[in-house]
């Protein structure tokens, strides 16, 4: 390895502060999309009516789920390597289900106890304790909540890294695998087989191997290969991009999703560029301490967003006006996804953390004592 490669491995070992305020943009990227496109059911009329002067750019927030696949893409490398299953699994579920399990009690109270009406998943107690697991979708049980849908999605690219994981990761074997991946994603492109979507992902496939392409870059330094691979997947990653935006045009129409080809196209294109200048450093001067806490606060904000606007907006849209009501419910929102870090994942994370450090008390042997002296402990 080189002295530029082994400068890129120690800085693609360790936390990237730019990826936390990333995370953070993805977050509310998604959350502008509901608040001020999707959700109809609870604002009691079109969000793009009530809005109109961020309609576009809000309707792009649908890709915010995209931007966190590159991102995990870049990540789920990063803590993968030279890592063991064991080891992997259990970060995982650390870092998943805490605030997830938190977030199924709190929609099912939320449902149960409270006479809320909009994008009530109408399940039973079943269906929640189903959704408990994270692989409801696999029981063919509802999520409780809309934004599980990309937890799913998640699992499953944990599955397919896990190869890496088992064989070790290398450039030369990521290479492999982002390759084969690649390959059937663009073949399969389209395809609505059941198999083929559970198992390639052939919609969201390109965004996981940007990621990993450019945490590569990271660790090696930014080689023509990796550009290659980066290029074949931004082209991939347009493409679904706008079949997923035409999708909800076609449901809604265009006056409720008033987004542009161009504008979706701009967008994915900016989070390859942004991407890119993670990898090459060039954002390495975003070392603000708040960062971190803005990557704390977003796994809680994706989750608890749609509760908060479930319960907060139609209490509050025929008494205030309607960018007060957004204002109230985002801040509300916000101090709960702070609330549930500080109370719920922290401590976990720490605990758990402490645990693997603890250092196992291994037996001494103590050798037995010679005529008029004690036994001695080397």
């Amino acid at each position: 390895m080189t002295g530029a490669e082994s400068r890129g491995a120690a800085r693609g070992s360790g936390r990237l502060a730019e990826l936390d305020l990333l995370r953070f943009v993805a977050a509310l990227a998604v959350l502008a999309f509901h608040y001020f496109i999707a959700f109809r059911s609870v604002w009691g009329e079109a969000p793009a009516e009530l809005f109109p002067a961020i309609s576009t750019v809000s309707g792009l927030g649908i890709l915010g789920v995209e931007l966190f696949f590159m991102i995990s893409g870049f990540v789920i490398l990063m803590s993968v390597w030279g890592r063991g299953l064991g080891a992997f699994a259990l970060s995982r579920v650390v870092r998943l289900y805490p605030a997830y399990w938190v977030s199924v009690g709190v929609t099912a109270a939320l449902y149960g106890l409270t006479e809320a009406e909009a994008l009530d998943p109408k399940l039973d107690a079943a269906g929640y304790v189903a959704n408990l697991t994270m692989l409801q979708r696999l029981f063919e049980v509802t999520d409780a909540t809309g934004v599980y849908w990309s937890l799913w999605v998640e699992l499953r690219f944990y599955l397919l890294i896990s190869v890496l994981v088992i064989f070790g990761a290398t450039l030369g074997r990521c290479l492999a695998f982002m390759g084969v991946w690649l390959a059937a994603a663009a073949f399969f492109a389209g395809s609505d087989d059941h198999w083929v979507e559970l198992i390639v992902m052939p919609k969201y496939a390109a965004y996981f191997i940007g990621g990993m392409s450019f945490y590569l870059m990271t660790r090696y330094g930014p080689r023509f290969v990796l550009w290659c691979v980066a290029g074949l997947s931004a082209g991939l990653a347009v493409s679904a991009a706008l079949d997923r935006v035409h999708g909800r045009i076609d449901l809604v129409g265009y006056q409720a999703m008033p987004v542009p080809d161009w504008a979706v196209i701009a967008t994915v294109v900016a989070f390859y560029v942004l991407m890119a200048l993670v990898a090459l450093g060039w954002l390495g001067w975003l070392r603000w301490r708040g960062l971190v806490v803005l990557g704390a606060l977003t796994y809680p904000l994706y989750l608890f967003h749609t509760a908060g606007a479930v319960l907060i907006v139609p209490a509050l849209r025929d008494s205030l006006p309607p960018w007060l009501t957004a204002a109230v419910t985002v801040l509300a929102v916000a101090a709960l996804s702070y609330a549930v870090h500080r109370i719920v994942e922290r401590p976990v994370q720490e605990f758990v953390r402490a645990r693997r450090r603890r250092p196992v008390a291994v037996p001494v042997p103590v050798t037995p004592a010679v005529r008029g002296e004690k036994a001695s402990v080397p």
